[in-house]
């Protein structure tokens, strides 16, 4: 049964990696019946989190809501998807899972029956025209199924988010419920800076110089990039991330064990050694997500479930234009 105009909705989420999405979606008023992720350290986060939370793993594709009734007509789908490749790279065997996982949401929908549907992916899937066909794709099989929809992009950056990261969303609702939505605008302006964001922690192991580094930190942080589960160690993203990073004294090739204690010497011109790598918590405080949220698992598993994260605050304003949507 779903909720009227002021009590809680209801929510299924799929891929919930660490729970990101989930989260902003649970402060702007829906409760998840279920979620779902493959991985066990992401379940494990969730559930270390959110005790009272129904996680489920299992992979999307192998998953029956008829086996799980409780997500029928749900009032609402999210979906915080591995990141889409376009058309050109789908030859990958990477990429074609990536589609696989869009096309079972999609499978899914029919199923599910919810009121709406909110998916994050990258900002090319709604802007580019290599994306074009798989747009297509989801338009054709909305539209078969009675949603309307939109594609819009949003900078984590405007909503309290210490990052420039750039997402592409697509919501969808039953019947002309899509009239009622409104894409949310900018809260926050100027921008949060990583020296903002991360002075306290900086300044947590003695550090005399946090807040002079703090101060030159004075921008919102590049993109962070979880990379593959596949291959590699823990860092910040590709090389142009790690320039990015290094204007700011941080170094980017790594992730650190702790923060900087009252030894250490900053200085760039240096290199790597004169500059301090972040935590795995200074990176998900980067992300959005509140210092108490517990992230499981080794380093190198922490960071990947923190940089493939959906910023809780964008969650959070989607969830609430979302919310309004479906209550007018």
């Amino acid at each position: 049964m779903n909720a009227g105009t002021t009590g809680r909705l209801r929510s299924l989420d799929i891929c919930s990696g660490a729970g990101g999405l989930a989260l902003g979606l649970e402060e702007s008023g829906f409760d998840p019946v279920l979620l779902l992720d493959n991985r066990d350290v992401a379940c494990r986060t969730l559930r270390a989190n959110r005790a009272s939370w129904n996680v489920l793993e299992t992979n999307l594709l192998d998953f029956d809501p008829s086996e799980h009734t409780e997500t029928y007509d749900v009032d609402l789908l999210s979906a915080g998807l591995p990141r889409v490749k376009a058309t050109a790279t789908v030859a990958r065997r990477d990429s074609e899972a990536e589609l696989e996982l869009l096309r079972a949401t999609m499978l899914l929908l029919h199923g599910v029956q919810p009121r709406a549907l909110l998916v994050e992916n990258v900002p090319d899937l709604v802007t580019k025209p290599a994306y074009e066909a798989i747009r297509s794709y989801v338009a054709e099989e909305l539209s078969h199924l009675g949603y309307r929809h939109a594609w819009f992009v949003l900078n984590a950056a405007d909503f309290g988010v210490p990052q420039t990261r750039r997402q592409g969303i697509l919501v969808a609702f039953k019947g002309d419920v899509l009239d009622a939505f409104v894409e949310p605008t900018p809260t926050t302006d100027p921008h949060r800076t990583v020296g903002e964001a991360l002075l306290e922690s900086m300044s947590a192991g003695g550090w005399a110089e946090a807040r002079r580094w703090a101060a030159q930190a004075d921008q919102p942080a590049p993109t962070l990039v979880g990379g593959s589960w596949e291959r590699g160690g823990a860092d910040l993203g590709p090389t142009g991330s790690k320039r990015a990073w290094a204007r700011i004294g941080v170094d980017g090739a790594t992730v650190a064990d702790a923060v900087p204690d009252a030894d250490f010497r900053w200085d760039p011109a240096l290199g790597r050694v004169g500059m301090m790598p972040l935590t795995v918590a200074q990176a998900a405080l980067l992300q959005g997500f509140p210092p108490s949220w517990q992230i499981e698992g080794r380093k190198t598993a922490k960071y990947r479930q923190v940089g493939h994260a959906s910023p809780p605050p964008v969650g959070r304003v989607l969830g609430t234009a979302i919310a309004a949507a479906l209550r007018a």
